[in-house]
């Protein structure tokens, strides 16, 4: 039985929404997408957030989002890439929630990313360099979730079994 909410963090590209969907179907949890729960609070994309009220404006409300979220019935999260990285978000998360990062190379990232070009923070000449800027600054604060597993280029139930291993694991949950 599943105590807590499942929080998947990781750069954009490692496929936690995809991942996610699948796990909560295995755990027979509810699924929510934290970027599609901002984007419906706003209505407006996250693109629009970006353009019309700056970076710092759409993290409050990717904040409060999760924090509602977290606070409603257990589920499977699926977060964007820099929620981990606000420490009151974090906070919210170690003490409701267990966080799995998804860690991905920096090939993999890239060949998932460039298939979507709806992301703000690669806007810019050199995607490449932003998401390896991205991997450097992120990374040591992800490795603070509390399982971490590899995402590879297999398949999805691959990843999703490797999530529930660790979870009986570490937790001794059984599904």
């Amino acid at each position: 039985m599943i105590e807590q909410s499942l929080v998947l963090v990781g750069l954009m590209g490692a496929g936690k929404t995809t991942v996610g969907r699948r796990l909560a179907a295995a755990l027979d949890l509810p699924f929510a997408d934290a970027d599609q729960e901002i984007e419906a609070a706003a209505g407006a994309t996250i693109t629009e957030i970006f353009e019309r009220h700056g970076e710092a404006a759409f993290r409050d409300g990717e904040r409060r989002v999760i924090a509602r979220l977290l606070d409603g019935p257990v589920c499977v999260l699926s977060t964007g890439g820099g929620a981990f990285m606000d420490l009151e978000t974090r906070k919210k998360i170690k003490q409701n929630a267990v966080s799995i990062w998804l860690r991905a190379d920096l090939d993999l990232l890239m060949e998932r990313v460039l298939r979507r070009p709806t992301r703000p923070l690669l806007q810019q000449d050199d995607p490449r360099k932003v998401m390896q800027r991205l991997m450097d600054e992120r990374y040591p604060v992800y490795a603070e979730a509390d399982i971490i597993v590899d995402s590879g280029n297999g398949p999805h139930e691959a990843v999703v079994a490797k999530i529930t291993d660790a979870l009986k694991a570490q937790y001794g949950w059984d599904f």
